[in-house]
């Protein structure tokens, strides 16, 4: 392909994920996998060039875009080498007109932008949040250990037990050590916050969220498969691929748990009152995964918003309830927002007066009202709040 058709194809793509976030539809790096694959014609270089071109893009625009030729041109008024693409040859983007706009830089669309630095988010901290993430990885002490793990790459080492870094690109699900299970993709944050849940063997511990089940073998790897691990989680479809991970890791987990939404006290019965740690890796807007997620931000708005919040704290009532007296609970959100973090915890704690929240001493991050705040500027992991709150006996 030429480069100029590389751009071409880069707005066609930009125009199905626009069209695809108005809709809610699907992810930007489905709709690039489903082009890849039918586009034989796009070599390896090709596609590697029009990803390059799309994530540009995407992170230029703060606001949700007029189109994808409007987005690249965004890229293209500080890029002149990308402009003289706009050629109006046979499989280039025609030529640019007089007056034509491009798209309106930004790091997000303006009411969220607002959000954010109502939450001290703003400038260089906000900045971060678009920029390229590293490749972090933990290594699974149920099968190896960092200190003696040889690998194809060293990686720098994490302010965490079992962790590494990697450059961004590297291929680690090629190598033999993550098909054996002795390795998992982790961000240095995701790590700290399971870090902070400080499960022991022995114990009887829920991942009331758990998704596919990243944090879920993290657990298993501190409890060495002694005790009770709870794995819950309402989507069907990523929680079945905990199974094939857990035995690929050699992870004990007790139970999965598929909840049905409105149904979570009454499933979860067997172990109210008896939990001695309950973790809650809350649905949130994904503010501070954005650098792996650029996206993310033109898919969410207010009233998605307000419905998270709410769902959250609903969480937050049935992870309270499955708590043993003594024991501890674990809020855990991927959003760099108050009112998903500190303001959901301190609301929490002014309607519960059996908890209180429990200092935590983590490697990186700041103190933000009751819990700890990670961000890309400050601590270089994705963006997380983590809060550790103690149920009186």
């Amino acid at each position: 392909m030429t480069p100029a058709a590389r751009v071409q194809a880069a707005i066609g793509l930009l125009d199905q994920i626009i069209t695809a976030a108005r809709a809610k539809g699907a992810p930007a790096d489905r709709i690039l996998a489903d082009w890849f694959r039918i586009s034989r014609f796009a070599g390896s270089k090709d596609r590697r060039a029009i990803r390059e071109l799309v994530y540009a893009a995407i992170r230029a625009c703060g606001p949700i875009p007029q189109s994808g030729r409007a987005a690249m041109l965004t890229l293209a008024e500080a890029d002149p080498a990308l402009l003289q693409q706009f050629d109006g040859s046979g499989y280039g983007p025609p030529l640019v007109e007089e007056g034509e706009v491009a798209a309106e830089r930004g790091i997000a669309p303006a009411w969220l932008a607002a959000r954010l630095a109502a939450s001290d988010i703003a400038g260089a901290e906000a900045e971060a949040l678009l920029a390229r993430a590293p490749l972090d990885i933990r290594i699974n002490a149920l099968k190896a250990d960092r200190a003696s793990l040889e690998l194809p790459e060293q990686g720098e080492l994490l302010p965490t037990a079992q962790g590494l870094r990697l450059p961004f690109g590297t291929q680690v699900e090629q190598w033999p050590e993550y098909r054996e299970g002795l390795i998992e993709v982790q961000d240095c944050g995701s790590q700290l916050a399971c870090e902070a849940v400080m499960a022991q063997p022995g114990e009887t511990v829920i991942d009331l969220c758990a998704g596919a089940g990243g944090k879920t073998l993290a657990l298993a790897a501190a409890m060495r498969g002694e005790g009770t691990l709870i794995a819950a989680d309402v989507d069907r479809g990523r929680l079945s691929r905990l199974g094939p991970r857990a035995e690929r890791a050699g992870a004990l987990v007790s139970q999965t748990v598929l909840l049905n939404p409105g149904r979570e006290v009454e499933m979860l019965s067997d172990w109210h009152g008896k939990a001695d740690v309950v973790l809650i890796d809350a649905p949130c807007s994904g503010t501070g995964t954005w650098r792996r997620n650029p996206e993310a931000r033109w898919r969410l708005d207010e009233s998605s918003l307000a419905r998270l919040v709410t769902l959250q704290r609903q969480i937050l009532g049935v992870a309270s309830g499955l708590v043993r007296p003594g024991g501890r609970l674990i809020y855990v959100t991927c959003s760099l927002l108050d009112e998903e973090g500190a303001g959901q915890i301190e609301n929490f704690l002014g309607t519960h007066g059996e908890w209180n929240a429990d200092p935590l001493s983590l490697s990186l991050g700041a103190s933000r009202g009751p819990g700890i705040r990670l961000t890309p500027h400050q601590d270089g992991t994705d963006g997380f709040f983590i809060a550790r709150l103690g149920k009186r006996c």
